[in-house]
């Protein structure tokens, strides 16, 4: 067999893995997608279907919660079929820093005035969580209701449910509050430290991006947060 024959076939092979690859991913996306699971005589069952583990390196700096109302609105059959529903449950918005992106150049050491001055990256809010087990209120309306209009009534409210709880969330005043929360957090992992190095009198400021405008309002970086306690070791 020659040079030629032999590359058509490993192409042929490796064409061969890629489509039984791909449909392999394809049908395991259907299946955790899609599919029912179902016992013997056909019942639905309740089980996890996949779970992913990821790393995180935020920090949790605070928690908004409360109660969200959403409503929804459906019309079809040229109009002569109305109907509505109203929701309300309980949701809750967490906020978070990005501890992987506070790097040895996010600390600023000023000597005379004894400041340790974290840069940090501003706090996120989370996405919303809201807790429909928990749901207070549930209503629909309508002369009749098919199940096609109910499925949009829930998808509708549901999206508007979030949307409303995550502008809560996005709020200036809360994320105000976060941030305050947040200065507080921060301080306190770094006062660990510099205590355990004999620098328990150090002052430790946090500032956001927001908040530093230009080089002239930094502090003095004439020495890092390492070589401090470097120093003192």
């Amino acid at each position: 067999m020659d040079n030629k024959r032999i590359a058509q076939v490993v192409l042929a092979i490796l064409v061969i893995i890629a489509a039984l690859v791909g449909g392999w991913i394809a049908w395991d996306r259907y299946t955790e997608r899609y599919a029912i699971s179902r016992e013997d005589d056909g019942t639905a069952i309740t089980r996890i279907v996949s779970a992913k583990f990821s790393g995180a390196s935020a920090i949790k700096v605070g928690a908004l919660s409360g109660t969200v109302q959403a409503s929804a609105s459906d019309t079809r059959g040229f109009g002569m079929l109305t109907s509505d529903k109203v929701i309300k449950a309980p949701f809750s918005v967490d906020y978070f820093i990005d501890m992987s992106r506070v790097s040895a150049d996010a600390y600023d050491w000023d000597p005379a005035r004894r400041t340790l001055t974290i840069q940090a990256p501003d706090v996120v809010p989370a996405a919303p969580n809201i807790d429909w087990a928990a749901q207070t209120a549930n209503r629909t309306r309508g002369l009749f209701v098919t199940r096609d209009a109910a499925d949009q009534l829930v998808r509708r409210a549901t999206l508007n449910a979030k949307t409303a709880a995550q502008k809560e969330g996005a709020k200036p005043e809360h994320l105000a509050v976060a941030r305050e929360n947040a200065r507080r957090v921060l301080a306190e992992i770094a006062t660990g430290p510099l205590a355990a190095t004999g620098l328990g009198d150090v002052r430790v400021v946090v500032s956001f991006p927001f908040e530093r405008r230009g080089p002239a309002e930094q502090m003095d970086r004439s020495r890092s947060l390492e070589e401090v306690l470097g120093n003192r070791r």
